[in-house]
């Protein structure tokens, strides 16, 4: 039977961005709006951004040729284009024609009316959606002109159907965001909404962090994708990059 999965997939997470430390900044400061003038997908990455993505680069360019990604797919938001162009060239992909594709359907989950508000600008303007949430639940809940978890896994239904059409036996790195990450493993290793946000509730997705799969022909009855590395942060410890866990604004309660 022909395999029909990548034999190495990497998801990771963008580097810190600014639209991170200006959502701590007003956070802190009990502020209900995020100062940050850019759009959502215009954020840049944050100083320290830059360098954890030239940390995880180095980390792809110590492996061996054919280890490494041979297809890199990102989120057209300028935070994700610049940790993947950074990974492309500090690990060594460019010189061996990797190309770096762009697929909106990996992009941020949409937040509507809630976007650049923070939990207190949330509960301040619309108190009645915070109610609704937690009535109907996070993984349901969809805000205003925004998206719920269900819709970004929906989209992301069509990005497997993709990688396994295309990109059989490669090895395929993609740059996104946190529920992006989330996202994929509640697909890939095929959880429920109980688990998935349990995983959610643990912790945030570190900036720049690494989950992976490997594919096994031993497993089901064609093989599948197994998984090997969650929020693997070692290559940003070893190359002194301070590890951030800042969650995507806006900032919702965790539930």
């Amino acid at each position: 039977m022909e395999q029909k999965w990548p034999q190495h997939l990497w998801i990771v997470r963008h580097g810190q961005s600014a639209g991170n430390v200006a959502r701590d900044a007003a956070e802190a400061a009990g502020l209900p709006l995020i100062d940050i003038a850019t759009r959502d997908v215009e954020t840049p990455l944050s100083p320290l951004g830059e360098q954890q993505a030239v940390a995880l680069g180095r980390w792809f360019n110590q492996m061996p040729a054919s280890e490494k990604p041979s297809i890199v797919l990102s989120s057209p938001y300028v935070r994700a284009l610049a940790t993947a162009n950074a990974i492309i060239d500090v690990g060594g992909l460019a010189g061996a024609g990797v190309a770096l594709t762009s697929d909106e359907r990996l992009r941020e989950k949409e937040f509507g009316i809630l976007d650049r508000l923070t939990k207190f600008g949330i509960i301040q303007k619309y108190p009645e959606l915070g109610e609704q949430r937690a009535h109907v639940g996070k993984f349901y809940f969809r805000p205003p002109g925004g998206e719920s978890w269900c819709d970004v896994i929906l989209r992301l239904r069509n990005v497997i159907d993709t990688i396994t059409r295309e990109y059989r036996e490669e090895n395929v790195l993609i740059v996104g965001h946190q529920v992006i990450v989330n996202c994929f493993r509640y697909l890939l290793e095929r959880l429920d909404e109980v688990a998935i946000l349990t995983i959610d509730r643990a912790g945030d997705v570190p900036n720049c962090s690494v989950t992976s799969y490997k594919f096994d022909s031993a497993r089901g009855k064609n093989g599948k994708l197994v998984p090997d590395l969650v929020n693997f942060v070692a290559p940003l410890l070893e190359a002194g990059a301070p590890i951030t866990v800042e969650p995507d604004a806006p900032a919702a309660p965790k539930s």
